[in-house]
């Protein structure tokens, strides 16, 4: 899917308690310059721990940009962002934002997509990345990710910091090996400064325009999650995971087994976290019901909890999970909500405990606004940031503190 037009983050502030909310209509733009757009935020933590912010801005030509700015705690504010000026062209599309990591040798990694049209692929993609050895200052001249003319369609990537320091990087890529419907899941690892090395295929038949999601959890256990095409018909979310250090992969097992029949790709993918209790996932799907729905592993992948629900509404999609304090789980998703004969896609915000349990569930977006593709982070083990992609007339982003009490 392809968007024609930007869409603009914001970030709420609420207070979650017993169904309270408190919400401040007044958010702080992290931009404001005249003719210019901003879109698909991504957070992610510097060396520090401290959130930054990603994000796109669109010119009035047209000329895009990825940018990113660290957040003040003292202040609660994002600083000045800093524009990444290698990644000139960048694709700016919700499902496939783009992404940058900072490695413990203070290195940041800048990862993107770019439109790589072709006969045999009319919505192709190419992913390029750059580095910067000094704080952001000077960025590397843009590299491809892939060299192999053979793959025409790169897209759908996913990155996060392994143990020693290195990131790894996942995403679906053209090239395969069987006849099957399907894009192959590639992993890949930066090696040193030298950037992303010793690329390798790690699953087959994956769905072709669904966001992957990559976690590397606590053990240093590397765990790729998408959703696979299953008997040719059934797309279900599924998860592969490495206890050797991206040396082999598990065989995809189902988080849930939806048996969702669809001979298309519904711009979805999952999404996953951890805490103290294991692993957490949160996805959309169509079958056995529509809509978001969440469930649990204890033991690693091995096996999951019987799913349930987070949001029963059909038009419910995009979820972005994450915990608090290694404890309780937050999940955002947009869904479609008619008040009074008017249409408007809002922003939900479930609250769980540490057990997966549901505390409270709130809509957090305003009711006469076009809201998607949300995002969250963790600041600390109280507060978090929200941010999605809302249709508005200056088309910037906007960010505030959620704030969630202890129940």
């Amino acid at each position: 899917m392809k968007f024609s037009h930007l869409l603009l983050p914001i970030l709420l502030f609420c207070t979650i308690k017993g169904g309270s909310q408190n919400t401040d209509l007044n958010p702080t733009p992290i931009l404001l310059e005249n003719n210019i757009k901003t879109s698909c935020p991504f957070f992610t933590k510097d060396t520090k721990g401290i959130p930054v912010m990603s994000f796109g801005k669109e010119n009035k030509e047209g000329e895009t940009v990825l940018c990113y700015s660290v957040f003040d705690s003292n202040k609660n504010k994002f600083q000045q962002p800093i524009i990444i000026e290698s990644s000139k062209g960048v694709e700016l599309h919700g499902e496939n934002a783009p992404k940058i990591i900072f490695k413990p040798n203070n290195e940041i990694i800048a990862v993107w997509g770019i439109d790589n049209a072709t006969e045999k692929k009319k919505y192709g993609g190419l992913v390029k990345y750059s580095q910067s050895f000094d704080n952001g200052e000077t960025w590397t001249k843009a590299k491809s990710l892939v060299e192999s003319p053979a793959s025409i369609d790169q897209r759908y990537f996913d990155i996060d910091l392994l143990p020693n320091g290195e990131v790894a990087i996942i995403w679906l890529d053209s090239r395969t090996k069987t006849e099957a419907q399907g894009s192959t899941l590639y992993f890949a690892v930066t090696k040193g400064t030298t950037g992303f090395q010793d690329e390798k295929p790690i699953a087959e038949t994956t769905c072709q325009c669904c966001r992957t999601d990559l976690f590397i959890s606590k053990n240093g256990t590397i765990n790729a999650a998408f959703r696979d095409i299953i008997n040719d018909e059934i797309r279900d979310m599924v998860l592969t995971n490495s206890t050797d250090d991206g040396k082999t992969f598990s065989e995809p097992k189902r988080i849930s087994p939806d048996n969702w029949k669809i001979n298309g790709c519904p711009h979805t993918g999952p999404t996953m976290t951890e805490n103290k209790n294991g692993l957490h996932f949160s996805w959309y799907t169509s079958g056995g019901g529509s809509g978001v729905f969440y469930c649990n592993s204890n033991d690693s992948g091995k096996s999951f909890s019987d799913r349930n629900v987070v949001s029963a509404k059909p038009s419910a999609k995009h979820p972005q999970i994450t915990s608090l304090d290694n404890k309780d789980i937050l999940i955002v998703w947009d869904e479609t909500v008619t008040e009074n004969k008017t249409m408007s896609v809002k922003i939900g915000l479930q609250h769980r405990n540490k057990n997966g349990e549901i505390v409270s569930t709130k809509y957090i977006s305003s009711k006469d606004k076009t809201a998607t593709f949300p995002i969250i982070e963790a600041i600390n083990k109280n507060q978090l940031l929200v941010a999605w992609s809302q249709e508005s007339t200056d088309e910037n982003v906007y960010y505030k503190i959620v704030a969630i009490d202890k129940h």
